[in-house]
């Protein structure tokens, strides 16, 4: 207890100066990283464009893509002329001034596959013609007429370049099944995405307006997070301002306490010097004429003759007086007078009732914001004057109900066309399923009359063996030759129809979309008669062509960058929230927090503290009165002289002055006992108190000029601090709700630019156009007339191999000879 003032005063400085160093590093790490509010949530809002999104359509890689490759390669070889600009421009504008000449040297590759195709259709019909007459007449495909040792040798040949023939049709004609299935089965979706993408189309401009209403609609979303949060701002702020300060205020409030305390223990310790200093006075006047008076008898006594060895014993009470002399100290009554009535205040309580109130400050802070949170909900409940015009002010398009109407009439137009595509796809299917069919009976007779044949020689060598198998399977060959003249006329047609259409589809469409070509030639000024006018039918601004539109829109680019509206539509002028924003701050601006109630040093604790300052506690001699309390109270001990009369008494000769010896000796211990001893304990006392008072009184005046200094600073401070920390809460907060607001708006821009208001279904219109075209049906449909066409040339070495290897499966001529001869003998 006597040691706390003595370390108050470090205590104290280090205590607040730590407090003031968190304050201001509190206030700077609020600013920057706003940790009590912290980032804004994510928002998920709804998607507001419609069902009306073409997916993008490709075709996956597969097993057909080589084959799909090789047809492409052979019809650049085919058709190696580039686009023909000028042709097709004549064709479009004046179709009567078209020069036969000019398409057959641009169609110069298709028409030597025609010549080619004619050859075919012209000279295999005869030579099957020609063969049938000589097969009646039994001049061609007849019997080896002799054998001969090079007969295996052209057996074995022929059968394995006729086996080799028939792999190669068994190979085309089952791609040609593949690829006649694929393009049937990819027909029908794609005749059904024409309805599908027109219908899109219709919508892209004709449904903008309800949906930018939709995305308008959504800004409720964000408002009422913002309306939630604002109900607890006021708390949260004053739970930040609590947090920050608690440290400062509780070491003052801490240091206003323990000096309370050091203040009530030096008053104590006062208030007992002076009443042990009184007590002592009073006792020294007491003990003074006893000394005195039992000195005088001693001396009397032992100064008597008759004293034996009483020499030592006089000198002893002739030192019999009083030591400390306390009349001497300064009184300490100014002190007590200045300090009269101190302490006035309770420290404790008012401690308590300090951090009561310091500790319902987020409570208080939400009572006093409750006015202006209410003023920022009307605030936040009011829309942007932009985004309540979003879907007003979209500027229409008066190409609108025409690109509706002009995309109606191609739907409705085109419906019984599509109807006939899938109706005449059917039958070319049937048609194509017919004809691989019947090439397949080639393969299959080819097959068979390779196993009868080769069946019929392995068992010839045995001469009562039938030919039966050997002549089976000559007829099966002949069947297939058979087959194959009668399937030239018709294969060769179907390939060169399909391979004209599709050809053509590919070289002069395909690849001119690929390459972007068609592009160009519609946007080069004349090309297109005036009815055909691309860039007026889409309403294209007029400084912009159609491949650059596509190529804008393919990028994402929006409807009002690419068309030509009545009137500019700025998106970012709508999305600009800054008006409402710097409304929302203004309002923020009018958070205040009173902080007067928080005294932290009541008037009464003032008045005390001041008294002490001026008591003059550290002015009172305590040296002096430690000089005093060294001294004893009697300079002999009164004891041990008592106790030295009582041997004297004993040793003396005369029984009298033994007897009066023993008297005095007894009445210095009643003296002892009833003054000395009282004396004794009230210096002992004294010594404890004014030790206490002498270490504590220096620092004590010091200390009490740094509380009354700091907590002077601190209430003057604490509204500062305060309206800072709300400050740059504010911000925070303002900062975490403009988050929500920033997300909305980057979320209407992203929604508006690339899902409801572009242009992209344009471009993704054009590139489903060219993969369904191109991809899903010229390229199948060109591998069909291929793998076909593959089938209908080999052909011709098939007849030819089966011609051949049919002769040696019937029976040689020598050969019947000799087992006619035999059956005639026998």
């Amino acid at each position: 207890m006597t040691r706390v003032p003595g370390l108050l005063a470090p205590l104290l400085g280090l205590g607040l100066g730590l407090g003031l160093g968190l304050i201001l590093s509190s206030l700077g790490a609020g600013a920057a990283d706003c940790r009590s509010f912290g980032r804004a949530e994510r928002l998920v809002f709804a998607p507001a464009a419609r069902v009306r999104w073409l997916a993008p359509r490709d075709r996956p890689p597969g097993p057909l893509n080589p084959l799909y490759g090789t047809v492409r390669r052979f019809l650049s070889v085919v058709q190696f002329n580039p686009f023909p600009a000028e042709l097709v421009k004549t064709l479009l504008n004046e179709p009567s001034s078209v020069k036969v000449d000019e398409v057959v040297r641009y169609e110069a590759g298709y028409v030597v596959c025609a010549v080619i195709a004619g050859l075919y259709l012209l000279l295999v019909p005869i030579a099957g013609l020609c063969f049938c007459c000589c097969r009646c007449r039994r001049r061609c495909g007849g019997r080896v007429k002799t054998e001969h040792k090079a007969m295996a040798c052209e057996r074995g040949t022929l059968m394995a370049f006729l086996l080799l023939t028939t792999l190669v049709l068994l190979i085309g004609v089952v791609c040609a099944f593949v690829t006649n299935q694929r393009m049937h089965e990819q027909m029908a979706p794609g005749v059904e995405a024409v309805p599908e993408t027109l219908l899109s189309l219709r919508g892209l401009v004709s449904d903008v307006p309800q949906e930018l209403q939709a995305v308008a609609q959504q800004f409720s979303l964000p408002q009422k997070r913002v309306l939630e949060e604002l109900d607890g701002v006021g708390k949260s702020i004053g739970s930040t301002i609590y947090t920050q300060l608690k440290s400062t205020v509780y070491e003052v409030l801490t240091s206003v306490n323990s000096l309370g305390q050091a203040l009530q223990l030096s008053m104590d310790h006062l208030q007992a010097l002076n009443a042990t200093l009184v007590e002592l006075r009073e006792g020294q006047r007491d003990l003074e004429p006893a000394v005195r008076e039992r000195r005088e008898h001693l001396l009397t006594l032992l100064q008597e003759p008759a004293c034996r060895d009483c020499t030592e014993a006089q000198s002893r009470a002739r030192a019999l007086e009083l030591g400390a002399d306390f009349d001497q100290v300064s009184p300490v009554d100014d002190v007590l007078h200045r300090l009269k009535g101190v302490p006035e205040a309770n420290f404790s309580s008012m401690v308590q009732e300090e951090n009561s109130t310091f500790n319902a400050l987020p409570l208080l802070a939400a009572l006093q914001t409750a006015n202006v949170v209410k003023e920022l909900k009307k605030v936040i409940a009011q829309k942007p004057e932009g985004l309540r015009t979003l879907a007003e002010e979209f500027p229409g398009w008066e190409a609108a109900s025409r690109w509706s109407q002009a995309l109606e009439e191609v739907e409705q137009s085109s419906r019984p066309y599509l109807k006939e595509v899938q109706r005449y796809e059917k039958y070319r299917w049937i048609l194509g399923c017919v004809l691989c069919s019947a090439v397949l009976l080639v393969v299959v007779c080819n097959l068979l009359g390779l196993n009868l044949g080769i069946w019929g020689l392995a068992a010839r060598e045995d001469p009562g063996h039938s030919e039966a198998k050997g002549e089976a399977g000559a007829r099966f060959l002949m069947m297939g030759v058979g087959f194959s003249f009668l399937l030239a006329a018709p294969l060769i047609l179907l390939v060169f129809a399909t391979f004209l259409v599709g050809g053509n589809v590919q070289t002069l469409v395909c690849r001119s979309w690929e390459s972007r070509e068609l592009y160009k030639f519609a946007d080069t000024p004349g090309n297109l008669p005036p009815s055909m006018n691309l860039s007026q039918l889409l309403g294209l601004k007029k400084n912009i062509s159609i491949l650059l539109a596509y190529q804008q829109c393919k990028e994402g680019a929006a409807l009002w960058s690419v068309l030509q509206l009545n009137d500019s539509y700025d998106l970012e002028k709508h999305l600009n929230i800054s008006q409402y924003t710097t409304k929302l701050q203004q309002e923020l601006q009018n958070l205040k927090i009173d902080m007067k109630n928080l005294d932290l040093l009541s008037p009464a604790a003032h008045r005390d503290l001041e008294a002490l300052q001026s008591s003059g506690l550290e002015n009172i001699h305590y040296s002096t009165f430690l000089d005093q309390i060294q001294k004893p109270v009697v300079n002999t001990n009164v004891e041990k002289l008592a106790q030295e009369l009582e041997g004297l008494a004993r040793t003396q000769g005369s029984s009298v002055l033994g007897q009066q010896l023993q008297e005095e000796a007894q009445g210095l211990k009643n003296l002892y006992q009833e003054k000395v001893l009282p004396q004794q304990s009230l210096v002992a006392n004294l010594n404890l108190t004014v030790r206490a008072l002498a270490s504590s009184a220096p620092n004590l005046q010091t200390e009490t000029s740094r509380v009354l200094d700091n907590v002077t600073y601190l209430k003057g401070q604490l509204p500062t601090w305060a309206t800072s920390i709300l400050r740059n809460e504010s911000e925070c907060f303002l900062t975490r709700e403009m988050g929500y607001f920033s997300q909305y708006v980057a979320w209407v821009r992203e929604e508006v630019t690339q899902h409801i208001a572009t242009c992209q279904p344009l471009s993704r219109a054009l590139d489903n156009g060219r993969v369904i075209l191109c991809d899903m049906i010229a390229d199948p449909w060109n591998a069909f007339w291929f793998c076909l066409a593959w089938c209908t040339f080999f052909l011709i070495p098939s007849i030819i191999f089966a011609v051949k290897t049919s002769k040696y499966f019937r029976p040689i001529w020598k050969r019947l000879r000799d087992v006619c001869w035999l059956l005639g003998d026998a």
